[in-house]
């Protein structure tokens, strides 16, 4: 986390992002919501690539449900088995809503997350969870817009390599809309309430 700070102040980013990416608890915000809310933010307003299945994806995609987005690494030792563990203890505690979550992983590791690789990992959080990838060349410009750092750190042998990153997941409202930003650590309880929230606010 020392790196991504020093990244983010770097970056200039806003006092309010670079809370949102400490590792501590979310508080609650004057909006109501468990995570904080970036609702109108200029960043994180969508993407278009491929999931695991070989399909091509945007938000529109998920038009009716919440879409929760996290960037991690299928070798990721910790932050994101945990956040992703996470996400699906969520979608659980929504009970029947839970089928109106949609939980999206893009990978900061294309050279070694293959779609074969992604779609065994999804699959051992929630099998709805769909992994998606940018190509190596599209991947900078998508983590600027999502203001998402990842650094490859290298090992002792080329594929031994691990990846640095941001932790943080990002919620969308059944519109498409950015809402929230949800820090890593915030708990599964906290993100189902939010989602529940924002399903609310949609309607049937």
């Amino acid at each position: 986390m020392n790196t991504f700070r020093r990244f983010l102040l770097l970056a200039g980013l806003s006092v309010a992002m670079l809370a949102g990416c400490s590792d501590k608890p979310a508080d609650a915000t004057a909006s109501g919501f468990s995570g904080i809310d970036i609702t109108g933010a200029d960043y994180a307003t969508g993407f278009s690539l491929t999931d695991h299945n070989g399909q091509a994806r945007t938000l529109a995609d998920f038009k009716g449900k919440a879409v929760v987005v996290f960037f991690g690494f299928t070798q990721c030792p910790d932050v994101c088995p945990t956040s992703l563990g996470e996400l699906a203890q969520a979608r659980q505690l929504l009970g029947a809503d839970g089928e109106r979550l949609q939980g999206l992983f893009i990978s900061v590791d294309p050279e070694r997350d293959t779609p074969e690789v992604m779609k065994a990992y999804m699959a051992s959080f929630d099998p709805s969870f769909l992994a998606l990838y940018a190509a190596p060349e599209a991947l900078p410009d998508l983590a600027k817009s999502y203001k998402v750092y990842y650094k490859k750190v290298d090992g002792k042998t080329p594929t031994s390599y691990t990846m640095d990153h941001s932790a943080g997941s990002y919620v969308y409202d059944p519109q498409g809309r950015i809402r929230l930003y949800h820090r890593y650590g915030s708990g599964a309880q906290a993100l189902a309430d939010d989602v529940k929230k924002l399903l609310a606010e949609a309607g049937n």
